[in-house]
């Protein structure tokens, strides 16, 4: 038997401002990022579903006290018995791709509170929904051990980073300090042209960029573009990728072009090619470090929904450089600590492929 979610649940939305944010807060702050932000007070105390209702679309479980971005939505049960909240939670991780495809508006899409009421989802006993949600539940424990064993090998990377270079902002040890125009050779937008069927080059957006500085490739498109126009908006290998345009907390997400193949790149994306006084993988890195991120946010307050941080922008932001010998250092460092991360990516990739199907097998 299949029922709407708005017939099963009570839909609200958060109030606050991205901003709202406070570093040393005790409650989660539910915004459009994966990751919850923190704040010091809380407007919510409950057992619910949030669903990211702009930018990176994505679905959270929690239980407690929390704040939530206006454009978070929070889903309850509506106390008709009928429902298993966490049995929800995994419908709707199936369900995100669909939101995707009806979000509307430009840059930053978006969904209305409509899209997930009217959302059919197929209703078992709560003997059922227990059932199912305890299988996927002993497999997501794995998925999320694995995924800590790379947030952690990520950490690291960070933790030696500023080891070796010390501070971004305080730069303790002294390096010379030049703004991004000193060491770009190159700053140039992408194409605004649309991502086509069939298109011969693949076609590198904003959600290609990971929060933490990775290329994700899973959800890739492709364009067609002219001879003429190819050079202007292509990236090879060692180019950096920054993301000028996104929600507030993901406004500057930076990424090193480490493929063999070119491909192109979109509108919000701006390539980035550097002289040889910093390796784009220490700049990379550099860029993002929290400290930089707050700095990143700060340039862009004010434009909560659609944050920009135009090129002009970019190349003012200052950077140390550290000396060649210890940034060699560094990516010895970050090689080795690459390595330990492929064995546990390949057990996540294979751990995954088994969630998938199991999610396939009961929510279609």
């Amino acid at each position: 038997m299949k029922v709407k979610i708005g017939d099963l649940t009570n839909i609200k939305t958060g109030k606050l401002d991205a901003n709202a944010s406070s570093e040393d807060g005790q409650y989660p702050f539910f915004t459009c990022s994966r990751e919850p932000l923190k704040i010091s007070t809380y407007s919510y105390d409950c057992e619910c579903v949030l669903v990211a209702g702009n930018g990176d679309l994505n679905v959270k479980y929690y239980k407690g006290k929390f704040d939530a971005y206006q454009r978070t939505y929070i889903m309850e049960d509506n106390g008709s018995g009928k429902l298993y909240i966490p049995y929800l939670y995994y419908f709707m991780e199936a369900y995100i791709d669909e939101l995707r495809k009806q979000a509307i508006g430009g840059v930053i899409k978006y969904i209305k509170l409509g899209n997930i009421a009217d959302a059919m989802i197929e209703l078992p006993s709560i003997d059922n929904q227990k059932f199912i949600v305890d299988i996927l539940g002993k497999v997501k424990e794995i998925l999320d051990k694995r995924n800590a064993e790379i947030s952690a090998l990520d950490a690291l990377i960070k933790a030696r980073f500023v080891e070796l270079f010390g501070d971004p902002v305080k730069n303790p040890k002294g390096w010379e300090v030049v703004t991004i125009g000193d060491i770009a050779t190159e700053v140039r937008y992408g194409t605004s042209k649309p991502a086509v069927e069939g298109g011969k080059y693949p076609y590198l957006r904003m959600n290609n960029i990971t929060s933490d500085g990775h290329l994700d490739l899973n959800d890739l498109k492709y364009i067609d573009i002219t001879e003429d126009e190819i050079e202007k908006c292509v990236v090879r290998k060692g180019d950096v990728l920054f993301n000028r345009t996104n929600s507030i907390e993901l406004v500057g997400k930076t990424a090193v072009f480490d493929l063999l193949d070119d491909m192109v790149i979109a509108g919000y994306i701006i390539r980035v090619r550097l002289n040889e006084r910093i390796l784009p993988e220490v700049f990379s890195q550099y860029m993002n470090l929290e400290a930089l991120k707050n700095i990143l946010r700060s340039m862009a307050k004010g434009a909560v929904n659609q944050a920009n941080i135009n090129a002009q922008e970019l190349q003012s932001i200052k950077v140390y450089i550290p000396d060649m010998g210890a940034q060699k250092k560094f990516i010895e460092i970050k090689d080795q600590v690459d390595k330990s991360k492929v064995a546990v990516q390949k057990a996540l990739d294979e751990t995954q492929l088994l969630f998938d199907s199991l999610m396939q097998k009961y929510f279609g």
